[in-house]
């Protein structure tokens, strides 16, 4: 892994994040729980089962939901 930094686009916002991260690590990186999230990533959801593998590079974008429980 890199000590370089890229700036992704997350929620809406710019953010600096390690470079040569996946999708997976990058979402433990930021403190989710990749379990209890939904990603948006460049325009399409993106199934679980691929963010090991998906690489996150410069200004790639993302939008991650927090899936909550509850509720009556």
């Amino acid at each position: 892994m890199s000590t370089a930094s890229i700036t992704i686009q997350l929620n809406g916002e710019p953010r600096l994040c390690p470079s040569g991260l996946s999708l997976q690590q990058l979402l433990e990186h930021l403190g989710y729980r990749p379990q209890l999230v939904v990603v948006e990533f460049n325009g399409a959801i993106l199934p679980r089962q691929c963010w090991p593998e998906q690489l996150v590079r410069e200004a790639d974008g993302l939008e991650v939901v927090t899936i909550v429980g509850g509720g009556s």
